[in-house]
C-alpha cells in the first residue's frame, strides 16, 4: 500500500522541517528545513498517494 501526503508530512515534521503558511496556492504546500536554503514543495490532499519522485 504506497505512502499518503500526511504520513510525508508528519515524517519531515519530525526531521526537522517547519511548514510554511500561507506560501502555498491550491493544493500545494511549502516547507523549509533551517539548514537548507530551498525549500520543498508539496503538493496533493493529506489522503492522496505520495508519487514515487517525493
Amino acid at each position: 500500500m504506497p505512502r499518503k501526503i500526511r504520513e510525508l508530512k508528519s515524517q519531515i515534521a519530525r526531521e526537522g522541517f517547519i511548514y510554511l503558511p500561507k506560501r502555498g496556492k491550491g493544493s500545494h504546500e511549502r516547507w523549509q528545513h533551517p539548514l537548507l536554503g530551498k525549500t520543498l514543495t508539496i503538493s496533493g490532499k493529506d489522503g492522496d498517494d505520495v508519487p514515487l519522485y517525493l
